[in-house]
């Protein structure tokens, strides 16, 4: 007769289980990484008690709605070993109440961060505005620089394709520094937070493809948005 478990080893089961999810899900590992981003910077930007709590439940929310549904995926994979609708449909299910807790998260952090991030960002890109166009145009020859020599000292991609650096980060991330000096205060920290996850999903997806490593995205998203704000300081 098996013996149940005791406490210590209950917790050695649960921890067991959240460990393998990181390993194992990749989606898991992002929405682990956002909290803990969204974590330093409700410290940094200094939200209340009460705003803290709410961003901790939805955290926890979006964690155990992605544990819930790669339990649910690796169920219906050990008990079929054909397609079933309904085995689809299930899973399908178990995606949606991630989506659905991820959107609650999303609108939860935008209203806890809205007012507080826009003064700051503001502050900081002002400074930037403020800032000398020499050590700009300085941090920009240097980060040319760098590429070049390390393009040349790879010898990999095509001008158009792999290689570094991404052309593809390059002009997503410009983008991204041309929307925030163009769009006005009323709205400049909701359209440059937008256009930066855009410019961050155009990153990832040239890693995942394949087609560039990080560092070639890192240094093509670099060399864009410095080329922008070196224009845009300069004119």
């Amino acid at each position: 007769m098996r013996t149940r478990p005791s406490i210590v080893e209950s917790f050695n089961y649960a921890i067991e289980g959240v460990i393998h999810v990181l390993r194992t899900q990749r989606n898991m590992r992002i929405h682990f990484a956002i909290a803990v981003a969204v974590l330093v910077a409700a410290v940094a930007v200094g939200v209340s008690r009460l705003e803290l709590i709410v961003l901790l439940l939805s955290i926890t929310f979006v964690l155990v709605a992605e544990m819930i549904n790669t339990a649910v995926e690796g169920t219906i994979d050990a008990a079929t070993t054909s397609f079933d609708p309904m085995a689809k449909l299930a899973k399908d299910i178990a995606a949606g109440a991630v989506l659905i807790s991820a959107v609650n998260a999303v609108a939860v952090g935008y209203l806890v961060f809205a007012g507080k991030a826009a003064d700051k960002s503001a502050d900081v890109l002002d400074r930037l505005r403020d800032a000398p166009a020499q050590i700009t145009v300085i941090a920009l020859v240097l980060t040319v620089i760098i590429v070049i020599a390390t393009k040349a000292w790879t010898g990999r991609g095509t001008p158009l394709r792999g290689g570094l650096p991404s052309g593809h980060a390059a002009i997503a991330f410009a983008a991204w520094v041309a929307a925030t000096y163009v769009v006005g205060d009323p709205h400049r920290f909701v359209v440059s937070a937008l256009t930066f996850i855009m410019a961050l999903l155009v990153a990832q997806t040239r890693v995942e493809s394949g087609i560039h490593s990080t560092l070639e995205v890192a240094s093509g998203g670099a060399i864009g948005a410095l080329v922008t704000l070196s224009v845009f300081q300069l004119l």
